[in-house]
């Protein structure tokens, strides 16, 4: 392979993560350092299961990408055997998946994060890994919003019962 085809490649990949980088609400680094090929894969399952895009980059190309999109907070935390997860719609899923998974992994470390174009400290990745999912979020509205409209239902009920008796 020539130098010209492998600058091209590299560069490819450069534009690839500055594009999941730039098109993510939730980018995690994780050193992975010492996980078994099947703990590797069994992350990679529940990653890939709440829609996170995860993938081992090298770390020059991963800097080169955070130069075009701004993100050099990053670079700090780009030392070592390093993967990167995305998501594109869920900025939760990433940090509760990484760190449930760390809980029971000491070897899979959270070095960084960005939410939305912002830098986290890792305890604002643990805080947002303990809040419920968007579904869990979705039922707790569905519940609250539902629940004036069944007093409501309950009440009407009530009071057309209570004219039937009169009646």
């Amino acid at each position: 392979m020539g130098s010209a085809k492998v600058i091209e490649e590299k560069k490819k990949v450069v534009d690839e993560i500055a594009g999941k980088l730039k098109e993510s609400v939730s980018t995690i680094v994780v050193d992975y350092r010492g996980l078994t090929v099947a703990e590797v894969t069994e992350l990679r399952k529940q990653l890939r299961e709440a829609n996170v895009d995860y993938k081992v980059y090298k770390n020059t190309l991963v800097r080169r990408a955070t130069e075009i999109t701004g993100l050099t907070v990053l670079d700090e935390s780009l030392v070592g055997p390093t993967a990167v997860s995305f998501s594109k719609e869920d900025v939760v899923a990433p940090a509760k998946v990484l760190y449930n998974f760390s809980k029971d992994h000491e070897a899979l470390e959270i070095k960084a994060g960005v939410i939305e174009g912002k830098a986290v400290s890792l305890e604002e990745i643990k805080a947002l890994a303990e809040l419920p999912s968007r579904e869990g979020l979705l039922s707790m509205l569905a519940n609250v919003l539902q629940a004036p409209i069944r007093n409501f239902a309950i009440g009407v009920k009530a009071v057309s019962e209570q004219k039937e008796q009169e009646a």
